[in-house]
């Protein structure tokens, strides 16, 4: 780690106001250490980043600011990490513009370890819940540490099947669009509190930085730059999750989708990538096995094999069979599921509830019905 007179002038050189992470490595390369951009003086400085930047790096620092994060450092399990320290993650280092500071709340261990991102909508539907969670949980278990943004919808599926992977897994770690000490959205503040006890928060934004929508695509790059593997599991048109995946792509990492049903829309985000060539995956050994050959040797070992038996498995009766069948895999109404069965609404729904409570299905916005799982 940076000593602390050192990490004084990372803060220093990280705070100054107007200078961008491009003229901070820039004035990196020129001069090493932020001690010597310092002691460079303001002719030399402003020879690499002009006069108002060269003003503004000499002026008088932002003691509150700097102190503020000193004092943050100093808690267990909190790090700041500087593209000069050897724990700062190698992975990053290809991408063109690799943080310059990095806060990390828990085990920087985690930074370094062979990680696959998994990433997709905030709104997402059940069975794209249910598909991040096993993915994640699966992934986690074969030794692939698992990166995500700690949003709502996939991202905090993928983090809580990646925890429940246990210990015997490679953890998970979320990279986080606010100061390190926000937490967004507010609702996953108690898993936040578990990636932080049992994996590991990233942020690249100084502390206090509020959920500002143009830090969040800055986010997705450093998802995509420390996994070697970018899934997207449900993703609209739209979705910022195509951007993670774009940026994965320029850099040389791989990137997987999972299809879904021609009528949703969280769908055509994923049914985009693999027209564009993303690899389609159905399972998560469609991972293992691509992600086998980029890693050779290096491709991380597998827990051990739980010994905990499968829960068992509810028989269905002839009514809910039948309508397991005529719900098929798409999102259906309840009229037209009514009518697939030839059963009256008021028998639908006492056939329903009970495959609702044993997770088989789930509604959805709109009055329809989704299977899930199984």
């Amino acid at each position: 780690m940076t000593g602390d007179d050192d990490l004084i002038d990372w803060l220093r050189l990280a705070a100054t106001p107007g200078l961008g992470a491009d003229r901070q490595r820039s004035l990196l390369a020129a001069f090493g250490l932020p001690r010597h951009i310092f002691a460079a003086g303001r002719s030399a400085i402003t020879g690499v980043v002009g006069s108002v930047a060269a003003d503004a790096l000499l002026a008088e620092p932002r003691q509150d600011w700097i102190e503020r994060a000193r004092v943050w450092a100093a808690e267990d399990g909190s790090h700041i990490l500087t593209l000069a320290d050897a724990d700062y993650p190698r992975a990053l280092l290809d991408i063109a513009d690799p943080p310059v500071l990095l806060y990390v709340k828990g085990d920087p261990a985690l930074l370094q370890r062979p990680a696959l991102a998994i990433v997709g909508a905030r709104s997402a539907t059940p069975q794209g819940d249910a598909n991040a969670e096993a993915f994640a949980r699966h992934l986690a278990a074969q030794g692939f540490t698992i990166v995500s943004g700690l949003a709502a919808g996939i991202d905090a599926a993928a983090h809580r099947g990646a925890l429940a992977a246990g210990a015997a897994g490679a953890g998970t770690v979320a990279v986080v669009g606010t100061g390190i000490d926000r937490i967004y959205p507010a609702r996953n503040a108690a898993l936040a509190r578990e990636i932080a006890a049992c994996g590991a928060i990233v942020s690249e934004f100084p502390l206090g930085t509020p959920p500002l929508q143009h830090n969040f695509p800055r986010r997705n790059r450093v998802i995509a730059g420390l996994a070697q593997g970018v899934l997207v599991v449900e993703a609209a048109l739209n979705s910022g999750s195509l951007i993670t995946a774009r940026l994965a792509a320029e850099t040389g990492r791989e990137v997987f989708a999972i299809p879904g049903s021609i009528h949703s829309p969280l769908s055509r985000g994923c049914h985009r990538l693999i027209r564009d060539g993303a690899k389609l995956v159905e399972t998560a050994e469609d991972v293992v096995e691509e992600l086998r050959g980029r890693l050779g040797t290096h491709l991380p070992a597998p827990a051990a094999k739980r010994s905990a038996t499968p829960q068992a498995d509810l028989t269905l009766d002839g009514n809910a069979a039948r309508v397991m069948e005529a719900i098929g895999h798409d999102p259906v109404d309840l009229d037209t599921l009514a009518q697939r069965c030839s059963l009256t609404v008021d028998a639908l729904y006492a056939i329903l509830l009970p495959l609702e409570l044993d997770g088989r299905v789930a509604s959805l916005p709109g009055g329809r019905i989704q299977r899930v799982g199984r």
